[in-house]
Order: C-alpha cells, then sequence, then structure tokens
C-alpha cells in the first residue's frame, strides 16, 4: 500500500470517528423537554346519601372500563394494641357474603370482565375492581355485598391466620423490615402506628368474634367513600350506588386519634445482625403533613435532596462513594400525620462513612440554595410526575381520595403544578432548615454490632433523663 493511500485511508478514519463522537455528543445532550401543563380535574358528580355515605363519580379517559373503588375510614390505626386484626379482618372480604361464597364472588366479577381487590392500609380498608364498562353498575352492587356483609366464616380462620403467620415470619427475618419496624415504635410508641408487627401468640390467639368485632365496629356509611372513574353510564352507575348503599347502618363515626411523635428524645441502638454484609439505615423525623403552607416546598427539597434516582444523596453516597446501591428518602404520610425518612443499605465497613455523606448533604442544602438549573430540573420531575401519576383511572381516584382523607379543597390538585413551579432556591434551603433539623432525628441501624458501633456512635443521640 503506498503512503499516499495509508494517508488516504487515516483521514478517512478519523473524519468517520469524529463524525460518530459529534454523533454521541449530540445524543447524550437531548433537548429540553416541555414544561408540564397545570393538572386539570376531570368534571366529577358527587352524590351524599342520607346515611352518611359519600359518592364522587369521575367520567374519565375512552377506554371502555371502569374502576369502582370502596374506601372505609378503617385500618390499623382502629385496632388498638390487636396488631394486624385490620388485616385479618380484611382477609376475609375474599372469602364470601353472607349468601356468596368466595369462589362465587370471584366468579361473579370475572363474569363481568373484572376481579376484586383487598387493601387494608394505616387508615383505610379498599375494595375495589375494574370492569368493563357496561358492567359498571354490576361491579357497583357486587363490591357493596362484599363490603356490607362478609360472611366471616370460621372455617377459614386457621387458614388465613396461618398465612399471616408466614408473612410475620418473613418480615422479621428482612432487616429493611427490622429498620423501619424500630423506627416507627420510636417515633409513635405505643400508638398505632408505631405497631407495625404483632408477635406470633398474640396473632394466632385472634378468635373470629375478635374479628366480627373488629368490622362491626369499625364498618358503615357514615366512614366510607366510594369513587368511580372511567367510563360507564352515569345515570345506572347513580341509580346502583343508592340502591346498594342507601340501606346500610351509618355505623360508628370515623376515629380520630392523630398522633404526637417524639423528636430527638429516643436512643435507637444498632439491631444487631451478626456477619451481616449491609447496615440497613434508616434517619428521619416528624414533619408538616399535606395542606400545610410549607408542604410542598418539603416535597421538592426532598427531591432534590435524596427523593429520586439523580438527587444529592443517591449522587454522592451511591455513584461518586460507592457505599449503598439505592437509597432513597421519601415523605411517609397518614392522616394528618407525616415524616421524612432517608433509607440505605449500606456496606458495613461503610456505615459511618455513609452517615457523615446524608448529614453533609442536608447541611449544604440548608446552607446553600441550590443553582437554578437544579432546581427547575427537579420542579420539571415532579410536576410531569405529579400529571403522569393522575392519568390513570386509579390515579385519579387515588388523588381524590387522598384530599378527600386529608380534608383539602379541589384546588390543591389543580394549583400543584404552578406551586410546585414557584418555589424558589431559597424557599429550599430554608425549608429544609425549618423542617430537617438533625438534632431532632431518630437514628435506627440494623447490621452487625460489632463492625459499626463505633462507626454510629457520634450520630446516636444521648438518651434524656
Amino acid at each position: 500500500m503506498t503512503n499516499s493511500r495509508k494517508v488516504t485511508y487515516a483521514v478517512l478514519a478519523l473524519s468517520f470517528f469524529a463524525v460518530v463522537y459529534a454523533q454521541e455528543e449530540a445524543r447524550q445532550v437531548p433537548p429540553p423537554g416541555g414544561t408540564p401543563k397545570d393538572f386539570v380535574l376531570p368534571a366529577k358528580d358527587v352524590l351524599g346519601l342520607e346515611n352518611g355515605l359519600q359518592a364522587t363519580l369521575i367520567p374519565f379517559g375512552s377506554v371502555p372500563k371502569a374502576t369502582v373503588s370502596i374506601f372505609v375510614r378503617s385500618g390499623n390505626l382502629n385496632e388498638g394494641d390487636q396488631t394486624w386484626l385490620a388485616d385479618l379482618s380484611g382477609d376475609f372480604f375474599l372469602e364470601g357474603t353472607t349468601s356468596r361464597s368466595g369462589e362465587d364472588i370471584a366468579r361473579a366479577a370475572a363474569v363481568i370482565g373484572g376481579q376484586i381487590n383487598v387493601a387494608v392500609g394505616e387508615d383505610q380498608t379498599t375494595i375495589s375492581g375494574d370492569v368493563l364498562a357496561e358492567f359498571t353498575p354490576q361491579m357497583v352492587e357486587l363490591l357493596a355485598e362484599v363490603v356490607r356483609s362478609p360472611a366471616f366464616a370460621e372455617t377459614e380462620l386457621d387458614r388465613l391466620k396461618r398465612d399471616l403467620l408466614r408473612q410475620l415470619n418473613i418480615a422479621k427475618s428482612q432487616p429493611q423490615q427490622m429498620a423501619i419496624t424500630a423506627f416507627r415504635k420510636a417515633l409513635y410508641g405505643d400508638h398505632p402506628y408505631g405497631r407495625l408487627l404483632p408477635d406470633e401468640a398474640q396473632l394466632a390467639a385472634y378468635s373470629i368474634d375478635d374479628v366480627r368485632n373488629f368490622y362491626n365496629n369499625n364498618f358503615g356509611a357514615q366512614r366510607t367513600q366510594v369513587y368511580v372513574a372511567g367510563v360507564f353510564n352515569p345515570k345506572a352507575t347513580r341509580a346502583a350506588v343508592e340502591n346498594s348503599f342507601g340501606g346500610w347502618e351509618e355505623g360508628p363515626d370515623v376515629l380520630i386519634n392523630i398522633p404526637e411523635p417524639v423528636t430527638s428524645k429516643v436512643v435507637v441502638d444498632v439491631i444487631d445482625r451478626p456477619g451481616a454484609s449491609q447496615s440497613n439505615v434508616i434517619l428521619g423525623l416528624p414533619t408538616v403533613s399535606p395542606g400545610h403552607d410549607d408542604r410542598i416546598a418539603l416535597e421538592i427539597s426532598n427531591t432534590l435532596l435524596g427523593g429520586y434516582f439523580s438527587s444529592r444523596i443517591t449522587a454522592n453516597i451511591r455513584e461518586d462513594k460507592g457505599y449503598t446501591y439505592s437509597p432513597f428518602s421519601s415523605l411517609s404520610t397518614r392522616y394528618k400525620d407525616s415524616y421524612w425518612a432517608q433509607t440505605a443499605a449500606v456496606t458495613t465497613t461503610d456505615t459511618g462513612p455513609a452517615l457523615k455523606e446524608i448529614m453533609y448533604e442536608i447541611d449544604n442544602l440548608q446552607q446553600n440554595p441550590p443553582p437554578v438549573e437544579e432546581l427547575d430540573g427537579v420542579k420539571n420531575y415532579a410536576a410531569g410526575i405529579f400529571v403522569l401519576q393522575n392519568s390513570t383511572r386509579n390515579g385519579i381516584i387515588n388523588v381524590l381520595n387522598q384530599i378527600d382523607l386529608q380534608e383539602l379543597p379541589d384546588t390543591y390538585l389543580t394549583d400543584y403544578v404552578s406551586n410546585v413551579y414557584a418555589i424558589t432556591p431559597e424557599q429550599v434551603s430554608a425549608t429544609t432548615s425549618k423542617y430537617l433539623n438533625k438534632e431532632d432525628m431518630t437514628l435506627t441501624v440494623v447490621g452487625d454490632r460489632g463492625q459499626i458501633s463505633e462507626q454510629v456512635a457520634p450520630y446516636i443521640k444521648a438518651e434524656e433523663e
């Protein structure tokens, strides 16, 4: 090959790689996304029955399906010290009614294109189902039968308790569950929110009378909200709600039991897991609930700090230091109650350094307002996620249920995006300083005490006398 040909090939190769490199660079800088629009609340038909039951019907979308959800203000809050009795009671809803077996109920749901789901939460129990549009009234009637007349057959009790005992044993073996259980106990003490797990003897001792008494004392019309979202016949669906629920007894008033979580008064020592390769860390404190004037600014501060994959704490202790794989911070909310918590499973030898970096990021955000470009990215993310998560039938129902539960106006939804974009860097810094006070935080660490006690000692508060 001649020298001139070699030169020509070299120039062509360099040109090719220059083009490829330029294309790669172009791919790495995507165009800016559009600004999310304000959330538009679909038109809704709200009706209240004489027995206190409330229903909200929301025509939504074009797919010929509807979602029917019944929320009853009865959950773990209502158990008192009978932990998981609400869960055991809730399991019976799929086991049949006074007139049909569980298999018959499941078949009836399947025939109309749906299935029934039950979920027991801290403040509410939810019975819901998706259904083909033309059968929405029938789903309303079916769910009304399930929630109004559960059979509570004693023959199912032992099996359901065994299922819960298996779940309990699994939960007690998981370090993350161990950490959150201890953290919640430290925050809420003997309040039901502080009792996440029962002991085995307590769970095994529950009788069918306990289950029936829990239902009778906590279920009724005036604790119930019915939501229907999707494509359905409004007149027929409204009639189904009135006919199916109109004769239900009022039942008990809603239980109000707002906790008074503690700050900086409790020592949370290391929970020992000898030989553990990781330490499960939870660091947090009580804060303001939705509806508070500072709540949206706090949500943005949380997202920037540790609430999404590009957050500062994630970039620090995952991407830069390699201490952990999936750290995250969050705002956990119940009725008129909320706390902020940073969670991470960190390498045992890096437990102390990880805590140091988390504290550093909190300090830094308190002292230095974030750059406008960084905050704009967080606000775009938060606003976009808010609109996206409310773009489905379940999303619409869940967000409407939350504003009803927290007693918020519809403007909380319709103004949310504009309120997010109004947050300034100075607000983020001030909000972090106001609500993420390190002296008020509770720390839980589950790991090898022999390896991490000295690492976490600087972060464990002395117990107050």
